[in-house]
């Protein structure tokens, strides 16, 4: 009675782990949470509050989402891409997964993906019945595909459509994506759909971030929302911004939404209007501040001649590659390196990753973000002093994987 498209499928990998850690946690033992990865940080105090004056709120709102914080967002993104978009080019949605899911279920041709890949790009695909193109990237192009990759697979066939997917911040090499004007010729040429996925964008370790939708707007689809950079992951509030060249899509997405979801929770999302429209910069700020200091301690301490590994430059992630390592697969070393050392760590295979490379992903986020950013909200330099109080499993969780690795 179950479909053959879904009877191969299993659950999502980063949602697996989060129980798994729970359990061994549940049971007694030391766990080392650097597999899931959600925001340590608790959500601004000025939309928390918001929330609680919204409580009242009963009513569904409209499908494509309430107008005011649809107008928020739109001026919330036009303000960072330096292009115009109107609270009609807006989705709301209960989180960008849901958006990407019914982007899957209505697109009609071929999906692109650069390896790595988030966990559910490749499933989405699937139940939506669209072919799947595994790019292979590398570090020194901080994993993301060149113009040549995909012109190689797009100019096989110029009948099809082609969706690509672009996550900078990458999820989950906490990369940023730098050859963006190289990629936007090939995708103006072939006309290609591009799903930016720009969840972790507010926490670039640089100021200078740039968009694919900053070269082709015309052919991008932005999404975001509040669960990375808000410390929001569990409100389920993410957005869509579609250009109004892609209008007939936008509606067809909204009739999806329409016989989905409804409308996503109305007190969430009269509290996400304080999220765009105040002033979160300080929030902001010391965010990234604690996880570039955390992440970079993590990258200076593993990387070695048995570890690759490439400093982060956003969000939470860093993805070391185990060198001497002589295990049949990725997810074959995880399991061995929990057992060993309590170090929760996702196998890169879960993304794209061939499974005979020992690369994972390792997420810096085991610590209490409220208490750290309560104690540091004026200090510059956080220093190991700072990082060893209030993030001590990260320091210790790195150092049995540093030691593991440097085993015979």
């Amino acid at each position: 009675m179950i479909k053959d498209v879904i009877k191969n499928l299993n659950l999502s990998s980063t949602l697996r782990i989060n129980e798994i850690s729970k359990d061994l946690e549940f049971q007694g033992k030391e766990v080392f949470k650097f597999g899931f990865g959600q925001s340590p940080f608790n959500i601004p105090e000025n939309v928390k509050t918001e929330l609680k004056n919204n409580a009242h709120q009963n009513k569904y709102l409209p499908m494509q989402g309430l107008p005011e914080l649809r107008n928020e967002i739109a001026k919330f993104v036009s303000l960072r891409k330096n292009y115009q978009y109107k609270a009609d080019n807006i989705i709301v949605g209960p989180g960008t997964k849901e958006l990407m899911f019914l982007l899957q279920i209505l697109f009609d041709g071929d999906v692109i993906l650069p390896a790595p890949s988030w966990v559910s790009y490749e499933p989405q695909a699937i139940i939506g019945r669209n072919k799947v193109h595994w790019i292979n990237t590398n570090r020194e192009n901080n994993w993301f595909p060149t113009a040549e990759n995909i012109e190689t697979i797009v100019s096989q066939n110029r009948n099809k459509n082609y969706l690509l997917f672009l996550n900078s911040p990458n999820n989950p090499s906490g990369q940023i994506c730098e050859n963006l004007e190289e990629l936007s010729a090939i995708i103006k040429k072939y006309n290609i759909l591009v799903l930016s996925d720009e969840i972790y964008s507010e926490l670039s370790f640089n100021n200078n971030y740039k968009s694919i939708s900053n070269y082709c707007p015309e052919l991008t689809i932005i999404s975001s929302g509040l669960s990375k950079w808000c410390g929001a992951g569990g409100w389920r509030l993410g957005h869509f911004v579609i250009p109004n060249e892609l209008k007939k899509l936008k509606n067809s997405l909204k009739v999806l939404a329409s016989e989905t979801f409804s409308s996503v929770s109305a007190p969430i999302q009269y509290a996400a209007i304080a999220a765009y429209k105040n002033d979160q910069s300080k929030y902001i700020k010391n965010s990234i501040n604690i996880l570039k200091a955390v992440g970079e301690y993590v990258y200076n301490n593993l990387k070695s001649n048995k570890v690759i590994i490439n400093k982060p430059q956003g969000g939470f992630y860093l993805m070391p590659e185990f060198l001497d390592k002589k295990f049949q697969t990725s997810e074959e070393m995880c399991k061995d390196l929990l057992n060993n050392t309590g170090v929760v760590l996702l196998p890169g295979s879960d993304f794209g990753i061939a499974k005979d490379k020992m690369i994972a992903r390792l997420s810096f986020t085991d610590f209490n973000g409220e208490n750290f950013m309560k104690n540091i909200s004026s200090i510059e330099n956080i220093n190991l002093e700072v990082i060893s109080k209030f993030a001590p499993k990260v320091l210790e969780g790195t150092k049995r994987l540093k030691d593991w690795s440097e085993s015979a």
